[in-house]
């Protein structure tokens, strides 16, 4: 017997060693680099998903529209909405962890001979029965058990309402997303009007210095000035065309970054419409009543108390896996062995299991889950303090680029009557080219000026709404169509200084 073991062993060594070395080879991956032709196609593909499903511009871009651009075609808002489409599925999943398990199996079993077997007495050692068989060489097995563990459905329980917190959190987070990026497009708007309002009166000015810088050139050839007073005049011209085409070339990149933050093609040519006048917002709320709405609305307070109510659900999630686990089964079984005198049957249980080092573990575990709540506290009074503070700052720059904007205003109309005055002055032959063109510079500047500064003074309107966690779009729109959007962010910029000013919306 021991011989035929050796020798059927020994043959059975080749067969496995080359079934391991098929297995070891079909395991073995050769690194494949992408071809030239595939990564076209990716680019072909990613172009047509970035830029292929938007409508077309059609008219000057409005801030709304601007707004309502960015709010439906912008990437990075797109994954924000992706994230909580996920949190929502992982959601339904921990859900249904909550449900009883029901288990289906079958299966199939084949032997090359009989299963006998013999009885021996104890007493004497001899054999007590014949060898005898009471299963066949080929059986056939199904159960369907139903089961249900109700410490599980407790852990289950409170998993689900962690997750459900945490799509919150992501809710909150969608909210801060869409208010950083309403504050760059309205940053981003307001640069390209004052790039588009100064664009020709620029290239006017260039023009003409331009022209006056190739009479200079001509009168030092000729020598009908002075040298020095020749080279004075060319170097006062050369100096307002470089600083000209500074300021042409710092104003060329407002309109391609609000494309890029509208997701607008790279290279598409676009007018934005500029409003009529430069209005000045003003605040009505007094800083308490600020504070208040703040720490209400902001979404970085709102994920912090999801977070401690996470904490807590921990601390009775922790203490649900100390008590004893009890669970229900039901089920029904089949096996087609002939010498059973039952093929079929049912079977119901109760069980109830309980791991006594848990009562060693209870302290630790419970102290742990109430440190990481006391820390979530501790973050959420850090943020009260930090909000407050980005409250007070907010105001006070607001504040601070109205006073600015004020003197700009006053400043450009000197300016501007100034260069009106040298003008005159230059056509009806008083004086030279050179004192309008310097003045038409000064004036430029100045209303390059004004322009920043009522940028900056919208930049720190839309900073204070969002210091207060005001939203710039209603919850509920028409349509995500563009103009059901843009019209939507219309009423909603009304509400929202309704709001600031202290009026119910």
């Amino acid at each position: 017997m021991t011989r035929q073991f050796k020798g059927s062993a020994s043959r059975a060594y080749p067969v496995l060693a080359a079934l391991t070395a098929l297995a070891l080879t079909g395991c073995a991956v050769t690194p494949t680099p992408m071809s030239l032709g595939d990564r076209q196609a990716t680019l072909a593909a990613d172009r047509q998903a970035m830029f292929g499903s938007q409508e077309p511009l059609a008219g000057p871009v409005t801030l709304q529209e601007a707004m309502a651009r960015a709010l439906k075609y912008n990437l990075d808002y797109r994954v924000k909405l992706m994230e909580e489409a996920m949190a929502q599925r992982q959601l339904d999943l921990s859900s249904l962890d909550m449900l009883p398990k029901l288990a289906l199996a079958a299966g199939y079993t084949a032997r090359n001979k009989d299963n006998a077997s013999s009885s021996q007495n104890v007493a004497t050692g001899e054999q007590s029965l014949v060898p005898s068989i009471s299963s066949e060489k080929r059986s056939r097995t199904a159960d369907l058990n139903l089961s249900w563990n109700v410490l599980d459905f407790g852990v289950s329980y409170y998993t689900a309402q962690q997750q459900s917190d945490r799509m919150l959190i992501l809710q909150q987070r969608k909210r801060k997303v869409a208010q950083q990026l309403m504050q760059q497009v309205r940053e981003a708007w307001w640069q390209a009007v004052g790039a588009q309002q100064l664009e020709s009166r620029i290239d006017a000015l260039l023009a003409e210095t331009n022209r006056a810088l190739e009479d200079a050139r001509q009168v030092e050839k000729q020598k009908l000035r002075a040298p020095l007073e020749a080279l004075n005049y060319r170097r006062q011209l050369l100096d307002v065309i470089r600083q000209m085409g500074m300021i042409r070339n710092a104003l060329a990149q407002a309109k391609p970054k609000l494309a890029a933050i509208m997701n607008v093609q790279p290279g598409t040519d676009f007018k934005v419409a500029v409003p009529q006048g430069l209005p000045s917002p003003a605040l009505g709320l007094k800083l308490g009543q600020m504070e208040e709405m703040a720490l209400l609305n902001r979404p970085e307070l709102n994920e912090a108390r999801y977070n401690e109510r996470i904490s807590v659900t921990e601390t009775r999630k922790a203490i649900a896996k100390l008590l004893p686990g009890l669970e229900f089964s039901i089920g029904q079984n089949y096996d087609s062995n002939k010498f059973l005198v039952n093929n079929s049957w049912s079977d119901a249980g109760l069980r109830v299991s309980w791991n006594l080092l848990n009562l060693f573990s209870a302290g630790p575990i419970t102290k742990a889950a109430d440190a990481q709540l006391q820390v979530a506290k501790a973050q959420r009074m850090a943020l009260n303090m930090a909000v407050l503070t980005q409250v007070h700052v907010a105001y006070l720059d607001l504040q601070g680029r109205s006073r600015q904007f004020a003197l700009e205003q006053e400043l450009n109309d000197v300016e501007q009557r100034i260069y009106v005055q040298n003008r005159n002055a230059t056509d009806s032959g008083v004086q030279g080219r050179l004192p309008a063109i310097l003045a038409d510079a000064n004036a430029v500047f100045s209303t390059l000026r004004l322009y920043q500064s009522y940028g900056d003074l919208q930049n720190a309107y839309g900073q204070m709404g969002s210091s207060l966690g005001l939203d710039p779009l209603p919850e509920s729109t028409a349509s995500y169509e563009l103009p059901a959007l843009a019209a939507a962010f219309k009423g909603a910029e009304t509400r929202w200084q309704g709001q600031v000013a202290g009026s119910k919306p």
